[in-house]
């Protein structure tokens, strides 16, 4: 198995397990069909810095032209520090505090995602003390059912995301009317890991007439920032969306309106460019299954565990004979499960595996649990790697805690 040219087996001659593994041009092909589907529209692709905010990858997606979406002031210094420009980065997220707003507003940031009247009210406040503009976007909840994990689903009316689409013009009249801010645009996201992109035109039409209603109203809104969400094969189902599809889905509802088009992708952009590589410590006959222990654990990649997430898992090498594990880690937890009932190749100590689709939501999620060390991570490009974030020590990890004087 390799990633580009170079040999997963060679990398962990020099890396000890469990470490992931990224392709840089993986992501590189992954944003130009972004780039290419949307071309004729103007458009601006905010990488969903959640998904994995290693500043390599950053730097490398900054290269390419994209802009970020990011849900922290750490994501937004993130993004500055690997290159991207502060006029495209979009600040989302339902909970911004008084010091990230003040950061973003003194960054100049392309505009707020509003997720409430109360944060609007904030940001208003704060902008005026800084004497500046807010540029802001209303986050608004088309009540869609986005036929995802329930879990990552962000766009019913149950949810902690937006405003009520309905309510939502008399928000804007508001808005409109606050010092320090500029209405800018509307912005719209359902939920994550979608494979039917009929939930995006049933949300992308109800965006549109809202946008209709406010310019109507005398609200300029000059930008639609239709979110992100779409799914990726972790090999359970051989669907994957089609990008140029979503795409025709925006033209079709959006692109009469003559606003500019953000799309925020985070997962398809990132997901299958990433591997988490382990070594297989014991091979257990229990009385009725047989486990696969691992090096990696939950603490690497919390998918499986936290929302019963399937991710193909394949050994490094070429094997002659299937056999069914239960592949687990060492974490002290039921539910550092990998995959029940997994036929693969038939597997010895020491082999090693990878598991797929863990480019996302994997080392951005990870854990000191157990007090275990990080999997280091690992950019690759043609023949050359670098380690872009290592493993910590011991010693680093037990200096993160520091003792009382009375101790």
């Amino acid at each position: 198995m390799q990633v580009e040219d170079v040999t997963i087996g060679e990398l962990a001659k020099h890396i000890p397990t469990p470490f992931y593994c990224y392709s840089a041009a993986a992501i590189a092909s992954n944003y130009q069909r972004y780039s290419d589907a949307f071309a004729g529209l103007d458009s601006l692709i905010c990488y969903a810095v959640k998904a994995n905010s290693n500043q390599a990858i950053l730097a490398t997606l900054a290269q390419l032209g994209a802009g970020a979406d990011t849900v922290s002031e750490g994501e937004i210094r993130r993004a500055l520090a690997a290159g991207i420009k502060a006029e495209k980065i979009v600040f989302a997220g339902v909970g911004k505090s008084e010091q990230e707003i003040r950061y973003a507003l003194s960054q100049g940031i392309l505009q707020f995602n509003v997720e409430s009247e109360p944060e609007l009210e904030r940001i208003s406040a704060l902008a005026v003390q800084m004497n500046t503009t807010a540029r802001i976007s209303i986050r608004v909840n088309p009540d869609v059912e986005a036929k995802t994990h329930a879990k990552i689903t962000t766009g019913l009316a149950e949810n902690k995301f937006g405003i009520n689409i309905d309510l939502a013009p008399q928000l804007y009249i508001k808005a409109a009317s606050l010092p320090g801010i500029e209405v800018t645009g509307v912005d719209v996201h359902i939920g994550s890991q979608l494979i039917n992109l009929e939930p995006f035109a049933a949300a992308f039409a109800k965006v549109a007439e809202l946008v209709s209603s406010l310019k109507a109203q005398g609200i300029t809104i000059k930008i639609i920032d239709i979110g992100g969400g779409l799914g990726i094969n972790y090999g359970e189902h051989s669907d994957e969306p089609d990008i140029r599809t979503y795409a025709e889905h925006a033209k079709q509802h959006l692109g009469h309106l003559g606003c500019k088009i953000i799309v925020e992708p985070g997962r398809s952009m990132v997901g299958n460019a990433g591997v988490l590589v382990s070594k297989v410590e014991y091979v257990k006959t229990g009385q009725e299954r047989t486990f696969l222990i691992l090096d990696a654990a939950m603490n690497d990649l919390i998918r499986p565990s936290m929302y019963d997430a399937y991710h193909h898992i394949a050994t490094v090498e070429q094997k002659p004979n299937q056999a069914v594990y239960d592949i687990v880690g060492p974490v002290c937890e039921t539910g550092d499960t990998f995959a029940k009932s997994r036929a693969l190749g038939e597997c010895e100590q020491g082999d090693l595996v990878a598991i797929m689709g863990a480019g996302a939501y994997g080392a951005v999620m990870a854990s000191h649990y157990n007090s275990r060390l990080n999997a280091p991570e690992v950019l690759v490009s043609g023949k050359q790697y670098s380690i872009i974030r290592e493993r910590i020590s011991f010693d680093t990890l037990l200096a993160m805690d520091t003792l009382p004087a009375w101790l």
